[in-house]
């Protein structure tokens, strides 16, 4: 049977909450084996034995069977830190989701350029960081980016922002760079829906359409508190009661990360270098003191991890 996508494995790299949850649904609902690397073993345990609880959970209140639970978690097998990159050489497509930093992804995909096949789809999961800019790391060693060797490779990379928490988010938000082919577009995105997503398009701006919108909310919400305006839970209460909101701004921020917030809206800041995109002080003194928010238990809102 042909598969729209063409996916017959997937590389994840990165089992954070992101990744993990990646991993889960490609194994789950897309029934495609997938290898997690993360060069921290510890993190790994923990992404496992968190995809343990999400499927136990599952199958506790009906959703799937004991069966399919199983079937999915031998669908996920773990590269070891001895092979690196390496182990995952013959995936037909990988999945970056690690944290917000250009420079380390550059190094990625650079690596991915290096080590991976040379038609396999190069995947970010980055949720604002500019995708041509990724894309031309993925350039093999002194390989022009003119030229046609440059062009495939460059071509291979897109972005494919999946939500927090992955298993329960609907949303795959699909951003071509510059360079990305119409294939590599189509396959993505028909991966994305064999994982039970809705796709949406955006293009290559800061932060895309979801945090271009979300993160200045957020960082409103945030300066709001840090002149006063309004206390941490009239704020939220205000957005919950006022407008249907699930959850307050602050408590979305620490749901997100407050490091990733920050890295996000610096991101939309230096981008288009628009003053109404600039961190709010508290939001960054609170990343200085390292309350990262329900990740570690300590944000807006205090948390027992």
């Amino acid at each position: 049977m042909t598969i729209a996508h063409g996916i017959r494995t997937l590389g994840v790299l990165g089992a954070g909450q992101m990744g993990t949850g990646i991993a889960l649904v490609s194994a789950l609902r897309a029934k495609v084996p997938v290898l997690l690397y993360d060069r921290s073993s510890e993190q790994v345990t923990k992404g496992l034995s968190l995809m343990d609880k999400l499927l136990a959970k599952d199958v506790a209140k009906g959703r799937i069977t004991s069966e399919e639970a199983k079937e999915a978690r031998d669908k996920v097998s773990v590269v070891g830190p001895e092979a690196g990159i390496k182990g995952m050489r013959d995936v037909d497509m990988i999945v970056e989701a690690v944290s917000e930093s250009l420079p380390l992804k550059q190094s990625i995909f650079a690596s991915f350029a290096a080590e991976l096949r040379p038609d396999a789809i190069l995947a970010t999961n980055t949720s604002s960081i500019s995708i041509t800019k990724i894309a031309a790391s993925a350039l093999p060693s002194g390989v022009s980016a003119a030229s046609e060797e440059g062009k495939k490779s460059a071509g291979r990379v897109v972005g494919l922002h999946f939500f927090n928490p992955v298993p329960v988010m609907k949303l795959v938000e699909l951003i071509s760079a510059l360079q990305t082919s119409q294939d590599t577009l189509d396959r993505a995105r028909a991966f994305a829906i064999a994982c039970g997503k809705e796709v949406t398009i955006s293009k290559d701006v800061p932060g895309f359409v979801s945090n271009a919108l979300l993160m200045p909310f957020i960082n409103e919400a945030i300066m709001c508190l840090e002149k006063g305006t309004a206390t941490r839970d009239d704020i939220d209460t205000t957005l919950k009661l006022g407008m249907n909101h699930p959850m307050g701004p602050l408590q979305l921020a620490d749901f997100i990360g407050l490091d990733t917030c920050l890295a996000i809206q610096q991101t939309l800041y230096e981008g288009t270098r628009d003053s109404k995109y600039r961190p709010s002080v508290l939001l960054e003194r609170m990343v200085d003191a390292q309350w990262y928010g329900r990740k570690n238990g300590k944000g807006f809102y205090e948390y027992k991890n």
